[in-house]
């Protein structure tokens, strides 16, 4: 076997693409992220709800989507709720909405974990000064979970930044689509996939550099 010379100027010759993959990429992250941190948290309180249905219901969203691969939830809701619910939206909304779900799951039980660690005297105080429920979920729970969640919740979303290109299967043409075409039409994989590895890398080193800086400063404050 000959040795492999690499050729890197197709992907000089092909940068465009690639760009406007990674634009995809980035919104789908972006969007699916805010998702995540506002449902993941709403999803939370149902769980802790002492209303049985609701709790219900809220656990049954996370179990299914925490114990679900994300190809196959993505896959299901693409071409699945079409046919059973004759609703029809663009692919990308499609790929909103799967991601979404999947965050909102993982990042309820973060949310969870956090507040079961606020100290019961913060609660104590709040029925003291007579605030009502929904002033203490906003003004006490709120800001101490998502700080005491701040690590897993970033964690969570350098997950979502990678599972972005599972969508590349249902034809949306994300960073890995994109990636995936060119290797077709240029015969050269592996610059190709190399190429989009980095990029991958590239955006998802800061972002976990960013999980150490809060998981150090979250340990200082409570010390």
């Amino acid at each position: 076997m000959g040795r492999y010379t690499w050729d890197f100027s197709v992907i000089t010759a092909n940068w465009d693409p690639l760009m406007a993959g990674l634009a995809v990429t980035l919104q789908l992250t972006a969007i699916c992220a805010v998702i995540g941190l506002i449902g993941g948290f709403l999803v939370c309180q149902m769980v802790m709800s002492r209303i049985a249905p609701l709790r219900w219901l809220a656990i049954g969203f996370i179990e299914l989507f925490r114990c679900t691969p994300a190809l196959v939830q993505i896959i299901w809701i693409f071409y699945c709720v079409p046919y059973f619910f004759g609703v029809f939206y663009d692919p990308f909304y499609m790929a909103i909405l799967a991601l979404g779900m999947n965050i909102t799951a993982f990042n309820a039980e973060a949310y969870r974990a956090a507040i079961q660690s606020i100290p019961a005297s913060h609660y104590d105080a709040c029925t003291a000064l007579g605030l009502s429920p929904l002033k203490k979920t906003i003004y006490v729970i709120l800001p101490q979970a998502v700080l005491m969640a701040m690590p897993v919740l970033l964690t969570n979303t350098i997950g979502l930044l990678q599972q972005t290109s599972l969508v590349a299967i249902v034809a949306i043409a994300d960073l890995m689509y994109e990636g995936k075409t060119l290797a077709t039409q240029t015969y050269r994989p592996i610059e190709i996939y190399t190429t989009v590895a980095f990029i991958y890398f590239a955006l998802s080193v800061p972002l976990s550099q960013v999980v150490g800086l809060c998981e150090r400063r979250l340990r200082s404050r409570l010390a």
